[in-house]
């Protein structure tokens, strides 16, 4: 496994494709609103992006139609961005990834739809709290497994299940590198793998399904549901390990 160390220009050009991400993110939050398309979503996010001076990174990446991933409701992930209308009550997970000069961004949130059950406003607090807290538990020399345990027994904890057979990725050249960081636990030892150490860039996105997270991918070829068939949420940021620490650089900077 091949993991890479960035040095700290390299983080920066990380950064900056990370806070248009973010940027993106935070803009889409605030103009959503039912009636929409998750088609015209995506252009206002492409839109956003471009304006921005970087690419929207997921665009044709490994095929995917949309520069935005919009998964709605019962979808965790890489929902298409086709024509259906969000409506009040639904929530929608932005997954987004944007190029800067060779470097990549990406990030994701569950929005609400309006006013929401609060039922599915306790299911987006998990993934969020998990991302959070799994970002403070982070520290140099500990090991990628300890971190996927950890990400587990957090949403174990708060009632839910993670998505299985997905995971977060590293990032830097190529939108996903090792390692890949499940946010469950395989095997049995935590105390395994590779150590996480000052100069590595990742990405940390818990994926939280309500009772069973078994994948099932849909009839599109990309949107991943959980066998439940319950509504899900997602988050993620891109970490960097500086000062032996996790430092998050999918924020926007200005605010």
């Amino acid at each position: 496994m091949a993991i890479t160390l960035k040095k700290p220009s390299e983080i920066e050009k990380l950064a900056r494709a990370g806070e248009c991400v973010a940027k993106t993110l935070n803009y889409l939050k605030e103009i959503v609103k039912p009636g929409m398309t998750l088609a015209q979503i995506n252009n206002y996010g492409e839109e956003f992006l471009h304006k921005l001076n970087v690419r929207p990174a997921f665009k044709g990446l490994y095929g995917f139609p949309g520069g935005v991933c919009t998964s709605l409701n019962e979808v965790v992930i890489h929902g298409i961005p086709d024509e259906r209308v969000v409506k009040e009550g639904d929530i929608l997970g932005l997954d987004i990834g944007s190029e800067y000069q060779g470097w990549y961004g990406d990030a994701a949130m569950t929005i609400p739809i309006g006013k929401i059950s609060k039922e599915d406003e306790d299911l987006i607090a998990c993934s969020k709290d998990a991302l959070y807290a799994a970002i403070d538990y982070i520290k140099e020399g500990m090991r990628f497994k300890e971190l996927s345990y950890f990400l587990e027994q957090f949403i174990l904890d708060r009632g839910y299940v993670p998505l299985r057979g997905f995971c977060g990725h590293g990032i830097g050249r190529k939108p996903h590198e090792e390692p890949e960081i499940p946010n469950y636990l395989e095997g049995k030892n935590p105390k395994q793998g590779p150590k996480i150490k000052n100069g590595m860039v990742f990405c940390i996105e818990p994926m939280v399904c309500q009772k069973d997270g078994t994948p099932i991918i849909k009839e599109d070829k990309w949107s991943v549901v959980s066998k439940d068939g319950l509504r899900t949420s997602h988050y993620e940021h891109t970490v960097a390990i500086v000062d032996s620490r996790a430092k998050i650089i999918s924020i926007d900077r200005s605010k």
